[in-house]
């Protein structure tokens, strides 16, 4: 599925040796200089206030729906940026720029994850589109994926997974890296509930077993549930961000 980390590739994440050992250094030292580059990026964004958030979750869930949503809501508060990571077009990209953010799409040509160094490619892109101005919020929209971008730090402060009421309620189960490393679970598509077998108390229970330190909402960018709890969250994050008494 993906010629950068390998996976669907095993042979290609192991050797294994006369005495039936593996060997991992390709990845490791993939990984190793991904943390490297986005250790650069965090200290970037450190430098400059920024927020950076990193939004992952399968294909589907509403993570640009969010982000538009969000954009119209706190854009006259926050400067917004946006690196939108897809396989290929332009489209989550013209998205989000409709909505009043500045955007640059970061097209990975086939792998299933974004990693740092195109993300400081992208970033330095952002600053030029937005010249004189910062972002406040730099939002990293992940290649639709529960599994690789769990495992790619790019530099981000938080880091969202997001699941939608149809996909089931069994991706904390099946995906747990994915919540164990983030910060933020958000379960979108609440307007979908009476249609689904969803047991949203029971999800909820499974992903704070996983990590007990996620703070969670329950949305819909249909009815605006839960939506205004987010957008209070975000304010109260950038602004302990900057300094500012909450």
């Amino acid at each position: 599925m993906c010629d950068v980390c390998g996976c669907g590739q095993p042979e290609n994440n192991f050797v294994v040796s006369d005495e039936g050992k593996k060997t991992v250094e390709v990845k490791k030292s993939l990984l190793s200089e991904n943390d490297r580059v986005a250790e650069i990026n965090r200290k970037h964004f450190d430098e400059k206030g920024i927020l950076a958030i990193n939004l992952i979750s399968s294909p589907g869930s509403g993570k640009t729906t969010l982000l538009e949503k969000t954009i119209e809501a706190l854009k006259d508060e926050f400067n917004i940026g946006v690196l939108e990571g897809d396989i290929e077009t332009e489209r989550d990209a013209e998205r989000v720029r409709a909505k009043g953010a500045y955007a640059v799409q970061l097209t990975t040509g086939g792998a299933c994850h974004l990693e740092a160094p195109l993300v400081h490619k992208g970033f330095h892109a952002l600053e030029k589109q937005m010249g004189d101005k910062t972002p406040d919020i730099l939002f990293i929209e992940n290649v639709g994926n529960l599994v690789c971008p769990s495992s790619f730090y790019l530099g981000e402060h938080l880091r969202v997974v997001l699941i939608s009421v149809p996909e089931g309620p069994d991706k904390p189960a099946k995906y747990p890296k994915a919540f164990k490393t983030s910060d933020v679970f958000i379960i979108t598509k609440s307007d979908l509930l009476p249609y689904f077998d969803f047991d949203v108390e029971k999800v909820k229970k499974e992903a704070l077993a996983l990590n007990p330190k996620l703070e969670v909402f329950v949305v819909s960018a249909k009815t605006g549930e839960g939506l205004e709890e987010w957008y209070n969250y975000l304010r109260k994050i950038v602004k302990k961000k900057k300094g500012v008494e909450v």
